[in-house]
């Protein structure tokens, strides 16, 4: 009588579907008013969870690293890129970056912007235990936990940070618009009124992206677009590191402004047939680059724009940008 009745139980078990467990959204706030830290450092998820990254005041990332090397990008790795918030943006909405979770591996990652990493700015998710703290020290001290030499966030002593305006008030143009830089040096964009971009490109296809004529898999570097109020007196920045000294050629992606003159170079030659100059005459002679949508900026340089990202990291970007300095 009992064998049957347990039977019976265990055949309507089976036919019973128990939910699953949901997938949690776990959030972590980046910097903030004089905050150089993730909030909070580390945690623990589940395959199916997504940490979503919330960017606050100034202008930090979420870049992953390694255990041995703390303050440096990891192949392949995931990057939010550099997401400013404006000092004033104290209510939101904030820009975001989603990270799902595919596996229970430790995943390290590390703020890019110079000196944070150093200082501590560090996150981990589900680092073994113990290894937070080491991974933490190693990227203040500037060494891995296993004594290697681990790369500087920051520049190289000595180099020079070359800032460039762009737009605003002089009209469409880079300010200044022709750089030589040496490696390890930095160029700073600071954007002014309107929208503009600093997007790289070739010598002979100046307002076209250099990963849209790469045949070689080159993607170049792109800020996207940056609007900025017309009434803003603080303003956003974006900058990029030179590794070498190659010719590096700018321009801006927004509407016809490449094919007005709007572009720049960094260690070009002085004359010749791929000097400046006629860099310049290249962009003003062509074609533009497919004309890209204009975003005109609100009051307060309120906007919106969506980048997606390698390896499922998706940055969605909403809010105050304009009255943001590094």
């Amino acid at each position: 009588m009992f064998s049957t009745f347990l039977t019976a139980s265990l055949a309507l078990l089976s036919l019973v579907s128990f939910p699953q467990a949901q997938a949690a959204q776990i959030d972590v706030v980046v910097g903030g008013p004089g905050v150089l830290k993730f909030n909070p450092q580390f945690v623990t998820a589940n395959v199916g969870d997504k940490v979503v990254f919330s960017f606050r005041q100034k202008n930090h990332t979420a870049t992953q690293s390694t255990l041995a090397n703390p303050c440096t990008k990891s192949p392949g790795g995931f990057d939010s890129g550099f997401v400013p918030v404006a000092a004033n943006n104290t209510g939101g909405p904030f820009p975001a970056a989603e990270f799902s979770i595919k596996n229970t591996d430790p995943v390290w990652v590390f703020c890019a912007q110079a000196g944070h990493c150093s200082s501590g700015m560090v996150f981990a998710i589900n680092p073994p235990p113990g290894q937070f703290d080491q991974f933490e020290a190693a990227a203040k001290s500037g060494t891995s936990p296993t004594s290697a030499p681990a790369a500087a966030a920051s520049s190289p002593a000595g180099s020079t940070d070359h800032k460039v305006v762009v737009g605003g008030p002089a009209g469409l143009v880079y300010s200044p618009n022709n750089i030589k830089a040496q490696p390890g040096d930095t160029v700073t964009f600071e954007f002014r009124q309107k929208n503009h971009t600093a997007t790289q490109s070739t010598f002979a296809s100046p307002c076209k992206s250099l990963s849209s004529t790469s045949t070689t898999g080159q993607v170049g570097f792109d800020s996207g677009f940056v609007p900025v109020a017309a009434d803003a007196t603080t303003f956003p920045t974006w900058t990029v590191r030179i590794n070498d000294t190659t010719p590096i050629w700018v321009y801006c992606r927004q509407g016809n402004h490449c094919g007005q003159g709007m572009v720049l170079a960094v260690n070009s030659v002085d004359s010749g047939p791929n000097s400046f100059d006629a860099f310049v005459a290249k962009a003003k002679n062509g074609t533009s680059a497919a004309a890209a949508p204009t975003t005109s900026p609100t009051k307060n340089g309120a906007s919106s724009w969506n980048r997606g990202l390698s390896n499922g990291l998706v940055l969605a970007v909403a809010g105050v940008i304009a009255g943001l300095t590094l």
